[in-house]
């Protein structure tokens, strides 16, 4: 504590030990020094007015001057700002400071004790085990992390910034230095090299390593956060998005993964973290064996129950309802980390189990149930196994009991299999699950209701995400609806919803008559599946004109032939905003 003892006791700031370290000016010292007093008695924040009154009062409002001076150690990383909204202090103008409250940052108070802010780096020496080798690369991103900290909260040419960039460049080079006398492989240095990995994808893999090891809630694995981890300005936070998205070389490869959940804003954000597989080999490098998964695409060409639907769109292509958007994204939240680790906490949810969801999607035709069933699936990373409801009343009679067991059965055993969660998609339910019959029954009677009963007891203990699509919710019977916990209504869309439709599905690039307002069209009550097929066949009208023009003629002709009914073909169900 001499450092300590002989800042605070200088008579003359210019003559500390510190001083030379400090790169301020004699004014900026002595505002240092008070600071530190005040610390040593219990005073951890400071107002500026009071300070600045204490060291410079002027009945001339001169002791404004040294604001600058404040706005200055800010900038060095020497004091830090408390504020509520913090800003960045480039952006904040003297005359804001002087109201707000300071104090020494932990840099200061580091420098103080040990007279030094020199970081410990490690021996130039052959690496003794894989996990010495960790040790430092995980040192390597606790740099990165302190970087980008400084970034958000103070000026970018702070001398703390500029301090901690050379240790890192310094650190960088003595890991390289130390891997070349290292005879032994290391198996993330061999990763690296095997996978082709940049600098910036190694940066970007050992901060969700370091997580995997440090088991704590830390905010890594958000994507926001990686690209600021890596990235010194807007411009690089821009290119660098690309690391991190579809088509990038650690997505491509297996390398890394990512899960979507809902964010306090509504938003959906990406939380990242390293394909299981690989992980294991690097932790437990000394296990060669490899866990072997079956794909779900493999498997279910062996049987005739379902169909695997890979979705192509996500919850954010789709236009849907308010009341609808509300109700999802409350589903979407259970995929939350904090809310899955409160529900276990709580003894409500098993920490091995996933989302345990039953759900009714009803509304009328062409409203985007099943689309949105398949949307949903993709922004949870997930397949689905479509299940068509009018092929149980197509088999034998005596035998569909067994066969609506057969349905859950088989599911179970594929999910197992393939150690995947699909979501269970049950088309056109209503008839399936519509009310029992009573009284005399027939015999065909007796078995419609046996395989309702054995149903209803499949969907009571389904164990993940079940959805059902209805066209009317009144016609199923109670003791099923009750056993839904998400019972989502489809609306026809409204005129603004239709406007949306409509000018996200009129083909682009198109020649559209002069003045063609597509508002116009928005005027007719028609769903989502509608105009999609009115948009279709309009085209294939227009594509055979010898002058092919879209006008609003051709599409309202189209329009009310829709309306009678008056040609054939099968409605589509759901509608794209995209």
């Amino acid at each position: 504590m001499n450092t300590l003892v002989n800042f605070l006791n200088a008579d003359k700031i210019a003559k500390s030990d510190i001083f030379i370290h400090l790169k301020c000016s004699v004014i900026e010292g002595n505002i240092l020094q008070y600071l530190a007093r005040q610390y040593m008695q219990g005073e951890e924040d400071v107002l500026v007015l009071a300070l600045l009154g204490e060291l410079y009062k002027s009945d001339t409002y001169a002791h404004l001057e040294y604001l600058k001076d404040i706005k200055n150690l800010l900038e060095l990383g020497w004091i830090h700002q408390q504020s509520f909204t913090p800003l960045k202090i480039s952006d904040v103008t003297p005359l804001e400071l002087l109201n707000t409250a300071v104090g020494l940052t932990p840099a200061f108070l580091k420098l103080l004790q040990d007279g030094s802010l020199d970081l410990d780096l490690p021996d130039i020496k052959p690496y003794g085990d894989h996990l010495e080798y960790l040790q430092d690369q995980f040192f390597r991103i606790e740099l990165y992390q302190k970087m980008s900290l400084i970034r958000q909260n103070v000026h970018e040419h702070s001398l703390g910034i500029d301090r901690i960039q050379t240790k890192l460049i310094l650190l960088e080079a003595r890991i390289d230095e130390r891997i070349a006398q290292t005879s032994e492989n290391l198996v993330l240095d061999k990763f690296f090299k095997q996978k082709k990995m940049s600098s910036l994808e190694q940066v970007i893999f050992i901060a969700l390593l370091r997580e995997e090891y440090s088991a704590t809630e830390t905010p890594l694995r958000e994507m926001n956060t990686l690209i600021d981890l890596i990235s010194l300005d807007d411009y690089e936070r821009i290119k660098n998005r690309s690391l991190l998205e579809e088509g990038s070389n650690l997505l491509n490869n297996d390398i890394i993964d990512y899960e979507e959940m809902l964010n306090p804003f509504g938003g959906i954000s990406r939380s990242f973290y390293i394909i299981d597989e690989v992980l294991q080999g690097i932790i437990h490098p000394q296990k060669t064996k490899k866990v072997t998964r079956l794909k779900l695409n493999a498997l279910i060409e062996e049987q005739d129950i379902f169909e695997l639907v890979d979705s192509e769109t996500s919850l954010e292509d789709v236009v849907l309802h308010t009341n609808t958007e509300e109700t999802l994204d409350n589903l979407m939240q259970q995929v939350d980390k904090k809310v899955v680790s409160r529900l276990v906490e709580w003894g409500i949810k098993d920490k091995k189990s996933g989302i345990d969801a039953r759900i009714i999607f009803y509304g009328a035709a062409g409203t985007g149930k099943t689309m949105t069933a398949y949307s949903l699936a993709k922004s949870l990373k997930r397949q689905v196994l479509v299940f068509d409801c009018s092929k149980i009343l197509s088999m034998y009679v005596g035998e569909s009991e067994k066969n609506v067991r057969k349905i859950f059965d088989t599911f179970y055993e594929l999910s197992e299999k393939t150690k995947t969660e699909p979501i269970l998609l049950l088309n056109e339910a209503d008839q399936f699950l519509g009310s029992r019959s009573s009284g005399n029954l027939t015999g065909s009677d007796q078995m419609h209701n046996q395989m309702q009963n054995i149903f209803l007891e499949q969907i009571e203990s389904f164990r993940g995400m079940l959805i059902a699509t209805t066209n009317l919710l009144e016609n199923i019977d109670k003791a099923f609806s009750r056993r839904f916990n998400y019972k989502i209504e489809f609306k026809k869309p409204d005129k603004e919803q239709r406007e949306r439709l409509w000018k996200l599905m009129l083909p682009e690039g198109a020649p559209y008559e002069k003045g063609f307002d597509s508002k116009k069209l928005a005027e007719h009550s028609l769903t989502g599946g509608q105009i999609n097929l009115i948009v279709k066949n309009t085209a294939y009208k227009v594509a055979v004109m010898e002058e092919p023009v879209f006008s609003l003629k051709v599409f309202i002709d189209e329009i009310n032939r829709e309306k009678d009914a008056n040609f054939d073909g099968v409605k589509s169900m759901g509608f794209l905003n995209k």
